[in-house]
C-alpha cells in the first residue's frame, strides 16, 4: 500500500488542464480536413477515386468533403496531385448538425450549437450516458473509455456512462448500427425518459463508414434517431469526443495550438 501511494505521489497529477488549456497531441494526429480554394485540373478526380468512403466528391458547388463519411485516413491529400486536400491538427471536428458536417473549400466550419435552455439547465452540471455498441469494431467504444481514466476524468465535469437506459440522460452509439442490432438501439433510446439526449459518435455511427451499403448493417444512427450531436472520427480522439460533449452543454473550449 506505502509503495502504491509513493508511486502515485512521484507520478503527481495526471489530469489533462482541458478545457482550461489544450493538452499536447500525439504528432501523427490528424485533425480537421482543409480544402484549399485554387481550382482542380480538369476532369482530375484522384482524391474522389482514392476515398475509400466516398466521403470526397464535386458538385455543382465544387469540391466537398463529407466529415460524416471521412476517416481520416489521409489518402485524399497523397493522391491529390495539386495538394487541396490537407488535414490540420484542429480537433474540433463535432457538429450539431449532419449538413454541418459537409466542408468545402473557404466555408463553414463544424459547429456545436449548445442545447436549449429546458435541456442544458438540466443536464450542464449532470449528464448520464448510455452507451450502445451497434456493431463496430470496439475502435470508438475503446476512446470513449478513456475519457473516464484520470487522464481525461469525465465526471469532473458531471458526465459519465451509465448502465442501464432507464438512468440516463441520453444515448451515444457508435457502430454502423447492424441489423442486429437496430431493435436494440431504438429500444434503448426509447427507454431513456423525455428530454433526452442523442450522440453519434463515430464515422459509422453517423454514416455507416466503412460499412455503408452493406445489407447487413443500417447507416449508422442518423436515419434512425434525433441527434444532437455528431462526432466524426475513425475513432475519433477522446479530445474531439470531450470537446464535443461540453460544447454541447454551452461551456467553452480552447482552440488547437499550433
Amino acid at each position: 500500500m506505502l509503495n502504491i501511494l509513493l508511486e502515485r505521489l512521484r507520478q503527481g497529477k495526471r489530469t489533462v488542464a482541458f478545457p482550461a488549456a489544450m493538452p499536447p497531441l500525439p504528432p501523427r494526429f490528424r485533425g480537421l480536413p482543409v480544402l484549399a480554394e485554387s481550382p482542380c485540373a480538369a476532369g482530375c478526380a484522384s482524391c474522389a477515386g482514392a476515398c475509400p468512403t466516398g466521403a470526397l466528391g464535386a458538385d455543382e458547388q465544387g469540391l466537398y468533403l463529407d466529415l460524416g463519411r471521412c476517416i481520416l485516413c489521409g489518402t485524399c491529400a497523397e493522391a491529390c496531385p495539386g495538394r487541396r486536400v490537407s488535414f490540420s491538427r484542429d480537433h474540433r471536428l463535432a457538429s450539431s448538425t449532419r449538413d454541418g458536417l459537409v466542408l468545402r473549400p473557404g466555408g463553414r466550419l463544424p459547429h456545436v450549437a449548445p442545447l436549449e435552455p429546458a435541456r442544458r439547465k438540466l443536464f450542464a452540471k449532470s449528464l448520464r450516458l448510455r452507451q450502445v455498441s451497434a456493431g463496430g469494431c470496439n475502435a470508438c467504444e475503446a476512446d470513449t473509455n478513456v475519457l473516464t481514466t484520470i487522464v481525461f476524468d469525465l465526471g469532473r465535469f458531471g458526465i459519465d456512462f451509465v448502465a442501464s437506459p432507464r438512468h440516463a440522460d441520453g444515448v451515444a452509439v457508435t457502430g454502423p448500427v447492424t441489423r442486429n442490432m437496430l431493435e436494440a438501439t431504438l429500444g434503448t433510446f426509447a427507454a431513456v425518459p423525455d428530454p433526452r439526449v442523442g450522440i453519434a459518435i463515430g464515422t459509422c455511427a453517423i454514416s455507416g463508414g466503412l460499412f455503408d451499403g452493406s445489407p447487413e448493417t443500417t447507416g449508422g444512427a442518423t436515419p434512425h434517431l434525433p441527434l444532437d450531436l455528431y462526432i466524426p472520427g475513425c475513432p475519433p480522439h477522446p479530445l474531439t469526443i470531450l470537446d464535443g460533449l461540453l460544447r454541447l452543454l454551452g461551456q467553452q473550449t480552447p482552440p488547437p495550438t499550433a
